[in-house]
Parts: structure tokens; C-alpha cells; sequence
């Protein structure tokens, strides 16, 4: 094979979505209206896969703090944080972060993804093991890869498969770095933290729990899983996301181990990398105030996820396992997915389609996504939109081969 044939099963896909006249993946929002409004394709369309769970893309807090932090300090920093980098901003915001989470420490990632693959790929090496969900995200996949640690998968959200697994691993657990996360963002479901944490308690091992999709979003102040569950103390890591709950872009690593002070100067994805701009820095900063201080948003956001995920049932499609932000609607054919996505876009409605290999399962997927800001007129628009659909009255169950890289 020549070094791009690889990329030849890719072909029929993009045919297929030709076919069609308009590319899902790289939609162009000509211009953003609101947190859930945007004009697509010259259409005023309601954005219902943008991980924008709390709304605050818009929050005049986030966005005056964005404005006078570029105005003070300029659009970049040009520069890594262990070089020139670190502004007062970004040691306030990790000593925020880390105040918010009950954590003694924190660093702050360029991107989401860095702060994932960068903590999974510096804390394991060459004889470790890494212990992860077979459902685990790209970010997680690619820091096992640069690690050089032996990788060990165990089924998703299966503590019996875990269990077998740490069993067999015996005296190793002592160097084994287990990783789940708190909400999956494909099929919105929740890891058996509790569970988890029993396990590590019983073998050993240390925790790294990615909280990308579930910080804002659970937990009494919106500290996540780890909170929800009661287990925060028995979490040694969390990573996390600006990029969603929060509405700016960067990552985090929050912990009370005192090896997270030396893990920057180990970091590659910490030390080769810019830092978050001033002004990205700032917004975050402001979101974060607001998370603490509003739990109503959460509220709404999940009276919002359970009036789509409920409205979704009762019209007959097959859903993720559990009613959340993120709401997952399957549909086993590829054609059907494509064709689905595209009429519920012409009727002025934004998800994102799924595709196989990215989905956890066989099946094809149109993903929703909720805010806090959605009005009730926009959810029943979204449900009408789908009821328009000619795979409405239901579809056949999805494969239960799950991907290993999602």
C-alpha cells in the first residue's frame, strides 16, 4: 500500500455526502445570532449540536472581559507558558480553577484535547499500564500512543470487565494509571464513578477522569461526575475543557497530587505549545464566576435535555441510554443518517451527524445537543423537525460493536 492509499475507504463517504449537495462536516455558521441561533446556508437555523451547555458564548460578563483583556494585553501571547506565556491571567485562572475544584493545584492547556493527551501521555511511560474505557475519546487514544505504556482496555462502563482486568494486573496496579470520563460525548452517558473508584480502592492504581463534557453540567456546584458522586477525593486527576460548559476554547488538569507542579516541566503538550490568548483567558475566568454562582442554568439545561430526550422517545426513535445534554438519536443506515441530517437542516434545525468508524456502535448517528439557553419554542421545533423525518417511526437497533476510537 502507497503512503495515501490508506485514505481510499474514505472516498465512498464523501461521495455519498456530495450526493447531497452540502458537506456536514465544516458547516459555514455565516453568522451567529445568539448562543442557539446562527444563519447556515443563508437560513436562520437553531444550533442544536454546539456543546454550548450553559449558553454563555454571549454572557456579557465572558464578552466584556474578553474585550478589555484584548485591549490591556493584545491579541496573543506568542509565546509557551514555560517561555514567555504566562500572563497574571493564566496563573489567576489556575488558581481559580483549582479553588473552584477543592484542588491544590491546576495548569492550563492551549486546548482541551492538549490537557488529555498531554496529562495521559506525561504521567505513563515505557512499563506503566494504562487502564482505559474501550469507548475512551481521540484525545485519550493519542496519549496512550505517545506514552509508551501498555494499554490495557476494558468494556465501556463494564466494572465486571475492570475488575477482571485489574485482577490480572497484580502487583502492576502500582504503576497503572486507569482513565474513564464523567459524561461520554457521543451517547451522553455517564461512567459508574463510584464503582470505578470502589475498584481502584480494592487493587490499587491511581485515576484520571476527563470531565470535558460534564464540568458546568453536574454535580450540586457543577464540578462533574466526581462531584455528583460523592468521589472527589478519590479522583487524582481531572482534565477538562473550556470549550464547552464554559464557551471559550483551552483545557485544564486540576489535582491535589504535589507531581502536578512538576508534570510542567515534563509536558511536551504544555512546554511546545503557545498559551491561551488574553483575551480567551479572561472569558474563562468570567465563566467560571458564573458557573459558581448560577446553579439555576444547570437546572434549565436539564429540564431542556429531558423535554427533547422524552419528546424524542414518545415519536419512536431509539436513543443513547439516558436523558442529558448530549441526546444521541440512532439510525442504522448510512444513507438514511445523511439524508436525515440534511432535511432537518432545510428545516432550519443544526445537529451533528456521526459516522462510523467516529460512532461507538454500528449505527449512524444525528447528535443533539442542549443549552441552557434554548427556549421551549425552540425544542419543540426541534422535535417537530424530526417527527418530519422518514425514519420517525423508529429505526432497528444498532450493532453492538463498539469502537475503540471515538
Amino acid at each position: 500500500m502507497s503512503l495515501l492509499e490508506k485514505f481510499e475507504p474514505l472516498s465512498s463517504i464523501r461521495e455519498d455526502l456530495n450526493a447531497h449537495g452540502m458537506m456536514p462536516f465544516g458547516v459555514v455558521t455565516e453568522k451567529i445570532l445568539s448562543p442557539t441561533e446562527g444563519m447556515v446556508d443563508g437560513k436562520r437555523t437553531i444550533l442544536a449540536g454546539t456543546n454550548n451547555y450553559l449558553g454563555l458564548t454571549f454572557a456579557p460578563e465572558c464578552v466584556a472581559a474578553a474585550q478589555q483583556a484584548t485591549a490591556d494585553e493584545g491579541t496573543g501571547t506568542t509565546g509557551s507558558r514555560m517561555a514567555n506565556g504566562t500572563y497574571s491571567g493564566h496563573r489567576a485562572l489556575e488558581q481559580e480553577l483549582a479553588q473552584f475544584f477543592g484542588r491544590e493545584s491546576a495548569m492550563v492547556f492551549t486546548t482541551g484535547f492538549l490537557a488529555t493527551m498531554g496529562m495521559v501521555a506525561t504521567l505513563t511511560g515505557p512499563g506503566d499500564v494504562l487502564l482505559i474505557d474501550g469507548d475512551s475519546h481521540a484525545s485519550i487514544y493519542d496519549g496512550c500512543k505517545l506514552s509508551g505504556a501498555d494499554i490495557v482496555r476494558f468494556r465501556h462502563n463494564d466494572l465486571a470487565d475492570l475488575e477482571k482486568r485489574l485482577r490480572r494486573l497484580g502487583e502492576r496496579t502500582a504503576n497503572t494509571l486507569i482513565v474513564s470520563e464523567g459524561l461520554y460525548s457521543m451517547m451522553g452517558d455517564q461512567a459508574p464513578l463510584a464503582g470505578i473508584v470502589e475498584l481502584k480502592r480494592k487493587y490499587g492504581g491511581y485515576l484520571l477522569l476527563d470531565e470535558a463534557h460534564s464540568v458546568g453540567v453536574l454535580g450540586a456546584h457543577g464540578r462533574g461526575l466526581a462531584e455528583a458522586a460523592g468521589v472527589e477525593d478519590e479522583v487524582d486527576f481531572v482534565v477538562g475543557t473550556f470549550s464547552k460548559s464554559l464557551g471559550s476554547v483551552g483545557g485544564f488538569c486540576v489535582s491535589s497530587r504535589p507531581e502536578l507542579e512538576l508534570i510542567r516541566m515534563a509536558a511536551r503538550a504544555y512546554i511546545f505549545t503557545a498559551s491561551p490568548t488574553p483575551s480567551v483567558v479572561a472569558s474563562t475566568r468570567a465563566a467560571l464566576r458564573l458557573v459558581a454562582a448560577h446553579p439555576e442554568l444547570r437546572e434549565k439545561l436539564w429540564r431542556n435535555a429531558t423535554r427533547l430526550y422524552d419528546g424524542l422517545a414518545k415519536i419512536g426513535y431509539q436513543l443513547g441510554p439516558q436523558a442529558g445534554p448530549v441526546v444521541a438519536v440512532f439510525v442504522d443506515d448510512r444513507e438514511q443518517a445523511i439524508a436525515g441530517w440534511h432535511q432537518l437542516l432545510a428545516a432550519g434545525v443544526y445537529v451533528n451527524l456521526v459516522l462510523p468508524p467516529a460512532t461507538p456502535t454500528g449505527a449512524s448517528l444525528l447528535r443533539c445537543s442542549l443549552s441552557a439557553a434554548h427556549t421551549d419554542e425552540q425544542i419543540d421545533k426541534i422535535l417537530e423537525a424530526f417527527a418530519g423525518l422518514p425514519v420517525a417511526a423508529g429505526v432497528p437497533a444498532p450493532s453492538q460493536a463498539r469502537s475503540q476510537n471515538v
